[in-house]
């Protein structure tokens, strides 16, 4: 991994792998160049944005300067945005059917329980669109009925056939409640019941296990990351936001149980944001994150692990390898501490983002008024190593490190 001394990073290379998201990764490069202009102004500090990579890969490089030192940093996004897109239902039924089963892999397996017993939060956010389609369901089958009544009754007045009036009522009705459903699906992008909906039937899909699909993508992620490793940098940090927490720790349990960690070559760190590791690892099959979960703990990488309780989408504070079973006498990793969103936002800039709940989820990618020792662009631009950063940094004492999950077994 290279000295364990203080390093100034003069270049790094930062590889982002973001949740489940349908968008194009542009969306990341402009998020970054707004927001790291943002903490820029509000800490005193310069960074700029120099253009796109070299070659196939999307990303984009910035010059920093920090501390009076001067940081060059690459930033690419690990891509699998096309395999959430091949993910998405066209079919409303298909949808619905998802629902149902997705439910019952999470209550007849015990996991649904178990993740309620560590925050509320991401389970609130899990049956949310369970209850919201639910609800749209009812809706159009409400608007259906009243149409049916409607269309009955002139037509009884106008054709003297009860059955053909039932019939074409009974068309109406379904066409009205189909068309409802339609309308609700057009308008998913401000309700998210749907969007939510695959994400958590994707997770569930194979029980835990990754689909084969995620499982070839994550090994080119790994090659990314390996060719990085023997380049001229001085760090390589990976960052691993959302759903791209837990597969960011499979990429990185493989690089370093394949070898493909030189001697002193680039110190290796992780940063997971708002992770939601245990809607993965509480699953029965599971087997194999657990088992990295378990094996990046003992590593010699440093882990940092950040979270907020103001994010309801992410099991803040919440260890993923003690609450998934895994911890060890010789666990050194991660190290869990708050983003804490109620401090490091001011009283006003909380007040505006406390009930938006998906934006607060990207929070830890964005400038903070009221900054702390939690600062997304110091970490990936700065001049100071992940591990230096936080050597020393006491884990938040209120996080959950004990086992929660019901499965804990690392093998089949």
């Amino acid at each position: 991994m290279g000295s364990t001394s203080p390093t100034l990073v003069k270049h790094r290379k930062v590889f982002y792998i973001p949740g489940y998201d349908p968008f194009p990764p542009r969306r990341y490069r402009e998020l970054f160049r707004k927001e790291s202009a943002a903490q820029a102004a509000i800490s005193g500090y310069r960074i700029e944005m120099l253009g796109a990579l070299e070659g196939a890969a999307f990303g984009w490089r910035v010059q920093a300067e920090i501390e009076g030192h001067v940081t060059e940093s690459e930033f690419e996004v690990l891509v699998w945005s096309d395999i959430v897109q091949n993910s998405f239902h066209a079919s409303i039924l298909l949808t619905y059917a998802a629902l149902i089963r997705t439910a019952w892999i999470y209550i007849s397996t015990g996991a649904l329980w178990r993740l309620m017993r560590l925050r509320k939060g991401p389970v609130i956010a899990a049956l949310f669109p369970v209850v919201a389609l639910l609800l749209q369901a009812a809706i159009a089958c409400a608007i259906g009925f009243l149409g049916w009544l409607v269309v009955d009754a002139l037509l009884s007045t106008i054709w003297n056939n009860p059955l053909a009036v039932g019939l074409v009522a009974t068309g109406g009705a379904f066409l009205l409640a189909w068309q409802t459903l339609r309308l609700f699906k057009k308008h998913d992008g401000r309700i998210f019941a749907h969007y939510l909906m695959h994400d958590f039937a994707h997770t569930a899909s194979q029980y835990g296990a990754y689909p084969t699909a995620l499982t070839t993508r994550l090994k080119r992620f790994e090659g990314a990351i390996a060719g990085a490793l023997v380049s001229d940098v001085d760090e390589v940090l990976v960052v691993g936001h959302s759903s791209g927490a837990h597969l960011a720790v499979t990429v990185l349990a493989a690089l370093i149980r394949e070898g493909h960690i030189p001697t002193g070559g680039p110190k290796l760190a992780f940063l997971s944001l708002g992770q939601v590791v245990p809607m993965v690892s509480f699953l029965p099959r599971a087997h194999a994150l657990r088992r990295d979960l378990k094996y990046l703990s003992t590593s010699d990488l440093t882990w940092v692990d950040v979270t907020a309780p103001g994010d309801g989408c992410s099991f803040s504070l919440c260890d993923p390898v003690g609450v998934s079973g895994q911890g060890t006498p010789q666990k050194k990793w991660p190290l869990v501490f708050s983003a804490a969103f109620t401090k490091s936002l001011s009283p006003e800039r909380w007040c505006a983002l406390r009930w938006r709940f998906f934006r607060l989820h990207f929070q830890y990618l964005c400038a903070f008024d009221r900054p702390r020792d939690y600062d997304y662009f110091q970490i990936t631009a700065g001049p100071r190593a992940l591990a230096d950063r936080y050597e020393g940094r006491p884990a938040s004492r209120s996080r959950i490190d004990h086992t929660v999950s019901r499965y804990t077994c690392t093998e089949p």
